[in-house]
């Protein structure tokens, strides 16, 4: 008889919720959990793994060390669309694939992007503080100078799953809707810039790309700069891609009249951070991607991908161009 696959499913999915998904596989598939939610728990799962379902929330990283931890890895599955948690050279070097789950939330996110560009342009978060503090800032709330959302220039940063429906999203609202990428989009109904020129001319500024070292860093101060003034950022990227700090600075300055922030440098936001009393800022605790349908879309994807592993099928959404036919070891 054919040993099960061991499938290690890392926090913070569920249990029930894992073993409800890989049910179906019967006693081809073994699904563990950590014993401890720690490091400790995370090396100490691996040494038998075939598969693993990562951490999305990056907390448990599939590091070099968790790596070689790991000798029998044969298939690694992020139930989310950034990798950065992973250790994915080192995985490539291996010969193991690694999935994503790409696309699975492009419209729960882009639909985030939306409505927080709709609150910075009419101060909504504000004037709720304001009502619920006993104030009544009817006049304030005019001389902030609300604006329309579509008479602000929107420039999109990242243009894959997110950036595309973002910008589809903003048009049909009336914006004028231009992006940069890395890799100019000849389908795309919005207009291209390159970077430079995006940031000097977009009211609204939207980060919708994945970290890397080649994106660490790369809206910081010198391009922050850049922005006209009172420009609005929507951050639903990666922390670290426009750093805390240059955004800081960039709304103390008044490049920045607003920012709504579903990421940061380091998460969870330490609670004494100036970011969480500056009033000109929304905050989101990393859930843009959570809406209900997106968690019904992610759950199939798992489903699906580490089922098609399992029973000797091509894995789909393969990130590091390793065969998508995943073989034991």
């Amino acid at each position: 008889m054919t040993a099960p696959w061991r499938i290690p499913a890392l926090p913070p999915i569920g249990e029930d919720v894992v073993r409800g998904l890989f049910a179906p596989l019967g006693d081809a598939a073994e699904v563990t959990f950590p014993q401890t939610r720690d490091r400790t728990g995370l090396l100490a799962s691996l040494p038998g793994a075939d598969i693993v379902i990562a951490d999305f929330a990056g907390r448990l990283a599939l590091d070099a060390e968790a790596v070689a931890a790991a000798p029998r890895l044969a298939f690694v599955q992020m139930p989310a669309v950034g990798t950065d948690s992973i250790d994915v050279a080192g995985l490539t070097a291996a010969g193991v694939p690694v999935a994503n789950a790409a696309g699975f939330n492009a419209r729960s996110v882009s639909e985030w992007a939306v409505g927080a560009a709709l609150a910075l342009c009419r101060n909504l978060a504000w004037g709720d503080r304001a009502v619920r503090a006993g104030e009544w800032p009817q006049m304030e709330m005019a001389a902030r100078g609300p604006r329309e959302l579509h008479t602000q220039r929107i420039g999109i940063v990242g243009f894959g799953a997110v950036g595309a429906e973002t910008a589809r999203l903003f048009t049909a609202l009336g914006c004028k809707v231009s992006y940069w990428t890395r890799r100019k989009r000849p389908e795309a109904t919005a207009t291209y810039r390159e970077l430079d020129d995006l940031m000097a001319t977009s009211d609204i500024l939207v980060l919708a790309l994945p970290l890397a070292d080649e994106t660490r860093g790369l809206i910081g101060p010198e391009r922050l700069a850049l922005l006209p003034d009172n420009a609005l950022l929507v951050n639903v990227a990666r922390g670290g891609i426009a750093p805390d700090d240059a955004v800081l600075d960039a709304l103390k300055s008044g490049r920045l009249a607003g920012a709504a922030l579903d990421v940061y440098d380091e998460e969870p936001l330490p609670p004494e951070h100036p970011l969480r009393s500056h009033e000109d800022v929304l905050l989101s605790p990393h859930a843009a991607g959570t809406s209900v349908q997106s968690q019904l879309n992610l759950a199939v994807m798992v489903r699906d991908n580490v089922s098609a592993a399992v029973l000797g099928r091509d894995v789909r959404n393969v990130v590091n161009g390793v065969n998508p036919q995943v073989r034991r070891r």
